[in-house]
């Protein structure tokens, strides 16, 4: 490892480490895992560089990898807090809790004032329900490090799940004192009031809001659902590409304290309509954010796109090595200018951000060879007043009636199925959705590229 030209010089480990935590820190993680390589190829029992290495591994969705290399290193040097904290937080991703909790708990027993590691134990205590202990390591963490705005507003979020609003109110004016430009606290805020019945001061946050940006495509999303007023047709492109890039990098590991189901509800209704993992099919990911869905649909793909208006999504879903092509782009746009290119198009959660479904149903039909399938995921609206078939919620995106998909999507030529489901645990309670497949018809499915 050497620097070019006349300043050539070998460099040691310790600068190799920290030009790959670099990398790694601008988002770079090709470059980042070719220099842990490197490195530990030269020093393979260095315990910070498996560390990190196994950090970038799990960022590049090689969790299993990335485990088996930290408990490495913590062979090598057992007494590291951080190295079991963040363990625990790649083994609550593969969903080995228990494990996880063990990783947390040892990192606080290494480190009592480890405020980071009470507050990962917190979130995994909320995931596999249990609330009051969730509660108590927020507190803790807050109690050693009372700036801790994550803390506070992970507390928050617990409080209003367990019908508490006014205390996570508390929660979030203290992020909002700590950290002003926390968008997503203001949202909580003025949602919190609206479940209290106070949507006038709702209106105001959001307001004194725009007042501070007039230009916030999410405040202004915002008003709009609060107030039922000037409603999109569908959300905003700038709103959809300042909200999900303002929180690409934290996504999934958001989506996970929400027990999020969408991707494999999806892919279950793919697998029971009959379709075989032959890699025959080209399909399409629409909305395919970071990636979700991208591993557990590629054995159906001969070729598999992703389309997003995120670029911090689109970045995110890359590392997944899974996707033969990524696009940036308007979803419906994109349908509307291919002609009968995909066997299958899945949407897990994307169409929650549409009113009107008639446009992006005729565009997908388009896009779709006959035979072909349309499989995805909308909220849904339960117990609808007469006449209603569509609306958008408080929180900004829309749910919709069962018949109103039904007959929209026979209308735009499809055969549809559809059942409910939970997509997710929100505020402690399950969210209420539909999985829609839907048969394009006349003919059939996977027949040859054109």
């Amino acid at each position: 490892m050497e620097q070019p030209a006349s300043t050539e010089r070998e460099i040691t480990v310790g600068e190799a480490m920290q030009m790959a935590l670099a990398f790694q820190q601008r988002g770079q993680l090709d470059d980042a895992e070719k220099v842990y390589q490197r490195v530990l190829e030269v020093a393979p029992h260095h315990p910070d560089v498996m560390h990190f290495y196994g950090v970038l591994l799990h960022q590049l969705g090689r969790s299993e990898e990335a485990i088996a290399i930290i408990e490495r290193s913590l062979t090598l040097e057992p007494d590291r807090a951080e190295c079991y904290n963040n363990l625990g937080i790649i083994l609550r991703a593969v969903e080995r809790y228990e494990e996880a909790a063990a990783a947390y708990t040892r990192a606080t027993e290494l480190d009592p004032m480890h405020a980071n590691a009470y507050n990962n134990l917190g979130v995994l205590r909320r995931v596999t329900g249990k609330p009051e202990e969730a509660e108590v390591a927020y507190r803790k963490a807050i109690e050693l490090k009372p700036t801790y705005a994550e803390a506070y507003h992970n507390l928050g979020v617990l409080l209003a799940g367990l019908q508490h609003h006014r205390e996570a109110m508390l929660c979030h004016f203290k992020v909002l004192s700590l950290e002003p430009a926390r968008t997503d606290d203001r949202r909580l805020l003025a949602i919190a009031y609206c479940e209290i019945g106070e949507r006038d001061k709702a209106v105001q946050i959001i307001q004194k809001w725009i007042k501070a940006d007039p230009d916030s495509p999410v405040a202004n999303h915002m008003l709009a659902a609060v107030t039922g007023r000037d409603v999109p047709v569908r959300a905003s492109d700038a709103y959809v590409e300042q909200s999900f890039d303002s929180f690409a990098e934290s996504f999934e590991r958001k989506l996970e304290q929400l027990s999020y189901r969408a991707p494999s509800l999806v892919v279950a209704a793919i697998e029971n309509s009959g379709l075989e993992r032959a890699g025959t099919l080209d399909v399409l990911d629409a909305g395919c954010g970071t990636g979700l869905c991208g591993p557990l649909v590629k054995p159906y793909a001969r070729s598999l796109v992703g389309v997003d208006l995120s670029t911090g999504m689109l970045t995110r879903a890359q590392h997944k090595q899974v996707y033969d092509q990524l696009v940036k782009a308007e979803l419906t746009q994109f349908l509307m200018a291919r002609h009968e290119e995909f066997d299958l198009i899945l949407s897990a959660d994307t169409l929650v951000y549409f009113g009107p479904l008639a446009e992006v149903s005729a565009a997908a039909r388009g896009a779709l060879r006959p035979g072909g399938l349309l499989v995805f995921t909308v909220e849904e609206l339960v117990s609808p007043e007469d006449g209603v078939e569509f609306r958008i919620e408080t929180h900004g995106r829309f749910s919709h009636a069962r018949s109103y998909v039904e007959r929209v999507l026979r209308r735009a030529g499809f055969s549809p199925d559809v059942v409910h489901a939970d997509l997710r645990t929100e505020s402690a309670l399950p969210v209420a959705g539909l999985v829609v497949r839907a048969t394009k018809m006349n003919g059939q499915v996977g027949g040859e590229r054109r």
